[in-house]
C-alpha cells in the first residue's frame, strides 16, 4: 500500500453552520483518536474594514470549510458524517472519494488569510529533504540548509549538474519529502 499523505480537501456544510461544524468535527476527531488522520479544519475567512472603520470578519467561501487531512475510508466516513457536513467538494458521488485541492489552491486561500499550508516548526526542520512542487527547480529534491520564517523563505541545498547550490524558495514553492 502506498503511503498516505495529508492533503486539503473543501468540504461542504450548511451554510452560516461553518464554525459549528468545524468545532463538532474536531471533537469527533479527537473523542475517535483520529488526530493522525484528520489535522486542521478551517473557516476559510478575510477580515475587512467597513466604511465606519469596523472591522468584520467575513466568510471568503459560504457554505465550506477546508479540512487538512489524510484520506482513509475511517477519516472520510467520520467527516461526512459529522452533523452540519453534505459533503466534498470535486466528488464524484456514488462512494467516490473526492479529490484534494492542489498546493497552489491552498496557498492561495491560506495566504490571503494570513496562514500558511505547512505548520514550519512543526513540520519542517534544517537538514529535511524537501521536493520543490512548482518554479525553475520544480520536482528536484533538496535539503533545507535555513529556514526564515518570518519571510516564508527557505534556503535548499539542490543538486544541480553534480554540484551541490543553494537557492531561496518561498514556501508555496516546496512540499516535505
Amino acid at each position: 500500500m502506498s503511503e498516505l499523505k495529508k492533503e486539503w480537501y473543501v468540504v461542504n456544510t450548511y451554510s452560516g453552520h461553518e464554525n459549528k461544524v468545524k468545532e463538532k468535527l474536531e471533537m469527533r476527531a479527537n473523542s475517535m483518536g483520529m488526530e493522525d488522520y484528520i489535522y486542521r479544519v478551517i473557516v476559510p475567512e478575510q477580515t475587512e474594514v467597513d466604511e465606519k472603520g469596523k472591522e468584520k470578519v467575513k466568510k471568503m467561501f459560504p457554505g465550506y470549510i477546508l479540512v487538512e487531512m489524510v484520506m482513509t475510508d475511517e477519516a472520510w466516513f467520520i467527516v461526512r458524517n459529522t452533523p452540519g457536513v453534505t459533503g466534498f467538494i470535486g466528488s464524484s458521488g456514488k462512494g467516490a472519494k473526492p479529490f484534494p485541492l492542489t498546493p497552489a489552491e491552498v496557498d492561495k486561500i491560506l495566504g490571503s488569510m494570513g496562514m500558511s499550508r505547512l505548520e514550519i516548526g512543526n513540520s519542517l526542520n534544517v537538514d529535511d529533504m524537501v521536493k520543490v512542487i512548482n518554479g525553475p527547480f520544480a520536482n528536484m529534491y533538496g535539503k533545507i540548509k535555513s529556514i526564515n520564517m518570518e519571510n516564508q523563505q527557505l534556503e535548499v541545498a539542490l543538486d544541480l549538474f553534480g554540484q551541490e547550490t543553494i537557492v531561496e524558495l518561498n514556501l508555496t514553492e516546496i512540499e516535505k519529502a
